[in-house]
């Protein structure tokens, strides 16, 4: 079975949109396809997403409210198929930390939109609901181009 770990800063706004977005469309397309998310930084281990990410989610008819953030751990670069990070600083964190012996593949995650490659996905934790909604729409408009690469 493939699995993806999204990685932003806290796992609070951008991975647990993120994860949501994906586990919405793999349960909708029954596909068989590990997903989580995870933070480069511990400040909010245990907590759930923001709750103008859980709004966010919920307007968009997905429910991210049980989600729980966590740190990237070691052995996350060995579990995952694909880690993809919400923007260039959490990759090259990710690249930085990686243990000798990681085997996933790491990419951002507006790479897998065409004409958006190398950008970062918006971090909308000092805004407003609107861009949590903006947040939504870029990482729900890379679900179908992760799909296609690993499904």
């Amino acid at each position: 079975m493939t699995s993806i770990l999204f990685v932003c800063l806290g796992n609070i706004c951008r991975s647990p949109l993120a994860e949501g977005a994906l586990r919405n469309e793999v349960e909708r397309r029954g596909l068989r396809i590990e997903v989580d998310s995870a933070g480069t930084g511990g400040w909010h281990e245990g907590q759930p997403p923001d709750p103008r990410a859980i709004a966010a989610a919920g307007r968009n008819g997905v429910d991210i409210s049980g989600l729980r953030a966590r740190t990237v751990t070691p052995d996350d670069f060995r579990r995952f198929d694909h880690i993809i990070a919400l923007d260039r600083s959490n990759l090259r964190v990710l690249r930085e930390v990686a243990p000798w012996d990681a085997t996933a593949a790491f990419s951002l995650m507006l790479d897998h939109v065409p004409g958006r490659e190398g950008q970062s996905v918006a971090d909308p934790y000092y805004g407003d609901d609107e861009d949590f909604d903006i947040t939504w729409g870029e990482v729900s408009a890379s679900v179908a181009g992760i799909l296609a690469r690993v499904a």
